[in-house]
């Protein structure tokens, strides 16, 4: 069984819409990239016969052959040296690094060469190479196999670091990210794998936008990745105690689209920071810090954060207390200084 099975698709007077997870876009985004590209190659450790950890490039291989996605040994830094040479060269490898902390044994490749060839040779060498990771927690992964590193990437000049919180944005923001003739970190969230949504293919997205996934009048809360869902529950229950929550997924973390950002929080007066990752030195600081400074006459309260603890990622057992949740951002909102509107 194929993880395409999963897809509904229902006509209407206007269209198709098809229904599917996460997982089943990310196959269909790579898929229809090998299709309409021959330089496109996708590669990493178990993507052919097994189609993948978490079967995203199932089917691939049956499909398009071994020399348009194949298997390769278990060394990260293999992977991605080799992904640098085919980019030189002309080709648009899609590499997959399994786990998030599984990439770090590739880091100083993603770091030295893969960030730094464009600049180093003034824009002559490109790279238009996509590094997908799976990242986040929410699966009761043990050490090693849920992390949430996109800071270490977001810091680095040169990346191009994207998340997306839905189907359509996992189909179209990797679409993109395959055509970008610069390198990409494509974070997908593992949390939302096998979350359904509506997908269309003719749907486009840039890269470097933040997307208004909601509309409120009273605090914005910024996500991304995992974190959106979150976000939009939040929301909900707020709305029954007389709130209401704008929801913003800024799901491009580097460049970070500061326009829509500013005019969201601007809009509300009050923000809340949402994400997994530790708090201490991380994207959510940088956002935190980004709307102090351009918002800093319109806030009606300090901007807050709600990010995992400043710890190792917590062993299966602790995750749920480790994970931001509803009550902590509710927590959050309820500290913005509401008494100055009684």
């Amino acid at each position: 069984m194929t993880i395409a099975q999963d897809d509904t698709t229902t006509h209407s007077d206007v269209g198709t819409t098809t229904t599917m997870t996460m997982a089943a876009a990310l196959n269909r985004a790579l898929a229809d990239a090998i299709e309409s590209d021959p330089d496109v190659v996708v590669f990493g450790e178990d993507v052919g016969a097994l189609g993948g950890v978490f079967r995203i490039t199932d089917g691939l291989t049956a499909r398009y052959g071994e020399d348009r996605c194949f298997d390769t040994p278990l060394a990260e830094s293999g992977i991605v040296g080799t992904a640098v040479g085919m980019a030189m060269n002309g080709l648009r490898p899609v590499v997959e690094l399994q786990f998030d902390a599984f990439a770090l044994p590739a880091f100083e490749q993603i770091v030295s060469h893969v960030a730094k060839l464009g600049n180093r040779t003034r824009g002559g060498l490109r790279m238009p190479l996509v590094i997908r990771i799976p990242f986040g927690g929410g699966i009761g992964g043990v050490e090693h196999h849920c992390d949430s590193s996109e800071a270490y990437y977001a810091h680095t000049p040169g990346l191009t670091v994207v998340s997306p919180a839905t189907p359509q944005d996992a189909y179209s923001l990797l679409r993109a990210a395959i055509s970008s003739p610069d390198p990409v970190i494509f974070l997908e969230p593992k949390k939302l794998y096998w979350a359904k949504g509506e997908v269309d293919t003719a749907q486009t997205a840039r890269l470097g936008t933040a997307r208004v996934a909601r509309a409120g009048t009273d605090v914005t809360l910024l996500a991304y990745g995992s974190s959106v869902p979150l976000a939009l529950e939040v929301a909900e229950v707020a709305a029954t105690e007389g709130r209401s929550v704008q929801v913003v997924d800024v799901r491009s973390l580097s460049p970070f689209d500061d326009a829509t950002v500013t005019a969201a929080v601007k809009s509300t007066g009050r923000a809340v920071v949402i994400a997994e990752a530790p708090g201490y030195v991380s994207v959510a600081s940088e956002i935190q810090a980004r709307v102090f400074e351009r918002c800093f006459e319109y806030l009606a309260a300090p901007v807050r954060r709600v990010t995992g603890f400043d710890t190792p990622y917590a062993p299966p057992k602790f995750e749920h207390w480790y994970l931001p949740d509803v009550d902590r951002v509710l927590d959050a909102i309820d500290t913005l200084h509401w008494e100055d509107e009684a």
